[in-house]
């Protein structure tokens, strides 16, 4: 319902790289080289339309990533690494996962924001004409008035490639230009942000009755009226995510169909040595430093995201013997990432 002050929360949750897991370690679960069934997943080349680059995905049965190992005093957590976008064709041979899952006693996914306005369905609908205004430029700007020249005029060849003839969007602010123009460009490109991983293990979870902890975030808005009335009339200074997604189309495409590779058959080495122009950190820093964020005490829900799942996984590995989880390679790889916050607490950790 409240569609812009919820994709404001997420841009501040988004996970700075995509990465991806190398081949299984001896005493990780086993991936077998093929699958049992004839039926089995298997990843797919781009489908026709979309227009042909250097890298070709690859075809044919692919194990997906290994799973990272974290554990103390007997008991052990399994991650698993996500990445996005990734091929709207790609099938992932997820058996070994599914197995993991089967004997774990717990699965812990990556965590999430609620947003809590304190508002019933009706007055939510009469809001809806205020968050549709909210997008939009403070004065009737647009996007040529309040970008510089040079970052205006790289917009217009990548609108017109991958929005057409759209007039209304010359209206919005750059932050919500920038993700419609991307998430289109993904699209056109035959790509998905959608998870390939969460419908497996949600399916696997369900078959063996394995309970999920979701960490979440709550966050209460106790006048959500002022607060959009306060984004409306209020500047971003979001020129510097606008400026990165234009980049990131310029130059990473191909690289988002090599990382898609890396994924698909656990090259972790490939994936650390592919460049990559990320303009998700200058979003959520746009999003944060808005007074409506400031003023309202969620400039931290990254923070604590962060607490709530090492939390989740603390309680885990404590209380399980083994458990699984689910994290954006990002975080696995950084050098300030959870999982070198789990390290930093005595965890034993081991890469595929």
């Amino acid at each position: 319902m409240h569609r812009l002050l919820t994709l404001g929360l997420a841009l501040l949750l988004i996970p700075l790289a995509t990465k991806a897991q190398d081949a299984t370690p001896e005493d990780s679960p086993a991936i077998e080289a093929s699958p049992e069934t004839d039926n089995a997943p298997v990843a797919s080349e781009i489908s026709d339309g979309i227009p042909t680059l250097d890298v070709m995905m690859v075809t044919g049965e692919q194990p997906g990533p290994g799973l990272w190992k974290v554990s103390r005093d007997g008991h052990v957590l399994w991650i698993l690494g996500t990445i996005s976008p990734l091929p709207r064709k790609l099938e992932w041979y997820s058996l070994p996962v599914e197995r993991v899952i089967r004997d774990s006693a717990e699965i812990i996914v990556e965590p999430t924001v609620k947003l809590d306005a304190d508002i019933g369905y009706f007055r939510t609908m009469l809001l809806i004409p205020s968050l549709l205004g909210a997008r939009k430029n403070p004065d009737g700007a647009t996007l040529k008035e309040v970008l510089p020249a040079d970052l205006y005029a790289r917009w217009l060849p990548l609108k017109a490639k991958y929005l057409g003839r759209d007039a209304g969007v010359e209206k919005w602010r750059p932050i919500f230009a920038a993700q419609e123009l991307y998430s289109e460009a993904i699209k056109d490109f035959g790509m998905s942000m959608e998870s390939l991983v969460r419908p497996v293990v949600e399916d696997a979870a369900k078959r063996y009755k394995i309970p999920i902890t979701r960490p979440r975030i709550a966050v209460k808005l106790n006048d959500p009226k002022a607060a959009i009335k306060q984004f409306s009339g209020s500047r971003l200074a979001d020129g510097d995510c606008f400026a990165k997604t234009m980049l990131r189309l310029e130059t990473d495409l191909d690289a988002m169909r090599a990382r898609a590779n890396a994924w698909a058959v656990g090259d972790l080495e490939a994936l650390r040595q592919l460049p990559y122009s990320d303009q998700n950190a200058a979003c959520r820093e746009a999003i944060m430093s808005a007074a409506v964020v400031q003023e309202r005490g969620m400039q931290d829900l990254r923070q604590r995201s962060a607490t709530a799942w090492l939390q989740a996984v603390e309680a885990a590995l404590a209380n399980n013997a083994t458990s699984f989880a689910t994290l954006p390679m990002a975080e696995i790889l950084k050098p300030d990432g959870y999982i070198a916050s789990l390290r930093a607490k005595g965890y034993e950790i081991e890469a595929p």
